[in-house]
């Protein structure tokens, strides 16, 4: 496989605990040879939410851009769990993508999802799915986390074959358990191994 691959993890996170996932998951990403991590965050939204937002948020990564999606080879979502769902800024940020959507921007890049709950049964695999739809809808490659990776049949706090997450309620400290971030290395690492495969069958079809 030749050239370089960019893979988006774009993600929301109120407490801190999504934002610890989505940096494992770039450091997953950034072990493949010939890709790269973009980290990007979402505004929170409100009863206001069509006004302006700063453009550099007061601390975490830069807010994330329709530029940002178009341009990178795959995508990694992440949310925390609202009621078995997205929270509402990440869904904000994806309404957004008619435009791509209408011109097949994101089909056949390859993506993947991961969340964070309070409870071990707080609605974590499906606020995943949840993520997954819209996904679907752009024609892109989705990616979970195989039962051969032996930390997810070992784990007894966060980690899905839908994608990697984090039990709150299962950490003394607030951390992330070696388990839930051995998993979302993982996570990042099977989506960039997949773009760089991808982006050179693309290539090799021109």
């Amino acid at each position: 496989m030749t050239g370089n691959a960019e893979i988006l993890v774009v993600y929301y996170s109120r407490n801190g605990t999504t934002a610890q996932l989505a940096r494992q998951v770039c450091r997953g990403v950034e072990s493949v040879a010939g890709a790269a991590a973009r980290l990007r965050s979402v505004p929170p939204v409100s009863a206001e939410s069509e006004r302006p937002v700063a453009g550099v948020p007061d601390q975490g990564a830069p807010w994330a851009t329709l530029d940002d999606l178009a341009a990178c080879d795959g995508l990694i979502l992440g949310s925390p769990v609202r009621f078995g769902n997205m929270a509402a800024p990440l869904k904000y940020f994806l309404d957004q993508t008619s435009g791509l959507w209408l011109r097949g921007g994101l089909v056949d890049r390859p993506a993947a999802v991961f969340t964070s709950s309070q409870t071990m049964h707080g609605g974590q695999e499906s606020t995943l799915l949840s993520m997954m739809t819209p996904l679907l809808h752009h024609g892109m490659v989705l990616a979970g986390l195989p039962f051969t990776q032996p930390e997810l049949p070992a784990t007894r706090s966060g980690g899905t074959p839908y994608g990697a997450s984090h039990v709150t309620s299962a950490s003394t400290d607030g951390q992330l358990t070696a388990e839930e971030s051995q998993l979302a290395r993982a996570l990042g690492r099977r989506v960039a191994t997949l773009a760089l495969a991808l982006k050179a069958t693309r290539r090799e079809q021109a």
